[in-house]
């Protein structure tokens, strides 16, 4: 592990978004940055898209005779007062020395690990808006789940990042419900990163070893080795900045550092594609595993969808990334079969599926009842992932997730899914 002795510059640690998850996220990092402030700067800025909001009279900060709780006031001042989101993560302690602010450019300003924490459709805006704004070396984890997917590709938020803002960025998913993570019940995730190998071979400040200097190979000039490969083993046309050699190297100890607590266990691995990937296809498993259960058919019909669904996951991944992805990342690794457990178990996918089957109308109908203008992300994704198949003729290689689509589409009923599961034509 690096120390402060061997490196003199700390990093700043800078989290875009204060939702639920970012919130929840955000308290991790700041926790971490206090605690090892040999290699981090300990204050943390949390970007948060402001807005005027009261104090619920369910909070525990609410007091009637108080206007600063009765009147509206800037969610970033309510969330410096109180160290609390009051309104996306109400009732959680947030350290103090975590602060939100509304000015994107400020937040993210010197800052050399960026953590993203937003819905995807606001990447490409608040991206333009970075630019120019942040350290040309800095290096970012994407906390947002799946890929983007249509007929021509298949992109990794974390890549749609990194390309924007001429940087690397991996990724942060697993088996994760936010509020649990912030109220610090057990749980693990997976990060993904792979170090870029101008990272890997950043060269080691002078005289840290007590045989005296290092070997002048370490001392090179390696401004020029500015290439990495992408998720498709690609090289990417992103040409990155070395990071300077008086900070840490950003690698999966100082990953690990940042982001594992007692409570939330990380385990840090290389496989960005199959993480990504995992967070996504996961969701259309959720959808055919709520139908199965709807029809009332127990617990042995959704194992069943399952275990077909993690092996089209697999061989999804390894079909359309095979430069990258690893088996291992869908079986073994909480972005992938812990992920999927709990997405299959009670997710929202899960749930809607299970109560359109119910009460004999559309998903969409359950849609617009329950998620109060939220969209599920499987049934696009499921119709994404069929378009992206079907432009390739790989329809008959996908049955489950190919079947899902068409049971959303009203092709074909529920109860045919056994029979689509095996690839029979309906």
């Amino acid at each position: 592990m690096a120390t402060l002795g061997a490196y003199s510059k700390k990093h700043k640690v800078t989290v875009v978004g204060s939702g639920n998850w970012g919130s929840a996220i955000a308290k991790i990092v700041a926790e971490n940055t206090k605690e090892h402030p040999d290699l981090f700067e300990e204050e943390v800025q949390m970007w948060v898209f402001e807005e005027e909001t009261t104090v619920p009279k369910t909070s525990k900060h609410y007091h009637a005779g108080s206007k600063f709780s009765t009147q509206p006031h800037k969610l970033t001042k309510l969330i410096n007062h109180f160290h609390d989101n009051v309104k996306y993560l109400p009732d959680i302690a947030l350290p103090t020395n975590l602060i939100a602010n509304p000015s994107l450019q400020e937040s993210v300003h010197d800052s050399s690990i960026l953590i993203f924490n937003l819905p995807h459709q606001f990447i490409g805006g608040l991206c333009d808006q970075m630019k120019g704004h942040i350290l040309p070396y800095a290096r970012g984890i994407s906390c947002i789940k799946g890929v983007s997917v249509d007929s021509e590709d298949v992109r990794l938020f974390s890549e749609s990042i990194g390309d924007k803002l001429g940087i690397y960025c991996g990724a942060l998913s697993g088996a994760n419900i936010a509020n649990e993570v912030a109220q610090e019940k057990f749980s693990e995730t997976t990060i993904a990163y792979d170090p870029p190998p101008m990272d890997s071979r950043n060269p080691t400040p002078k005289a840290t070893t007590p045989q005296g200097p290092t070997p002048s190979s370490s001392q090179l000039d390696l401004s020029v080795i500015n290439e990495h490969k992408d998720s498709k083993g690609k090289t990417s046309k992103v040409k990155l900045i070395v990071p300077p050699s008086d900070l840490a190297p950003i690698d999966h100890d100082i990953i690990k550092t940042l982001f594992h607590r007692p409570y939330f266990h990380v385990q840090v691995v290389s496989d960005v594609a199959g993480v990504s990937l995992g967070g996504a296809l996961k969701n259309i498993v959720a959808i055919a595993t709520g139908f199965v259960a709807g029809l009332g058919w127990g617990d042995n019909a959704k194992a069943a969808v399952m275990r077909v669904g993690l092996l089209e996951m697999v061989k999804f991944g390894k079909m359309f990334f095979s430069n990258n992805v690893q088996t291992k990342t869908f079986t073994e690794e909480s972005a992938g079969v812990a992920d999927l457990i709990t997405s299959c178990s009670g997710g929202r996918n899960y749930r809607c599926a299970k109560m359109s089957v119910e009460r004999k109308v559309s998903i969409q109908e359950v849609e617009k009842e329950e998620l109060n203008g939220q969209m599920l992300q499987g049934t696009s994704t499921a119709g994404d992932v069929f378009h992206f198949l079907k432009a390739r003729g790989k329809e008959s290689e996908f049955p489950l997730f190919v079947g899902t689509y068409r049971i959303l589409q009203g092709e074909v009923s529920v109860e045919d899914l056994p029979d689509l599961m095996e690839g029979k034509k309906k």
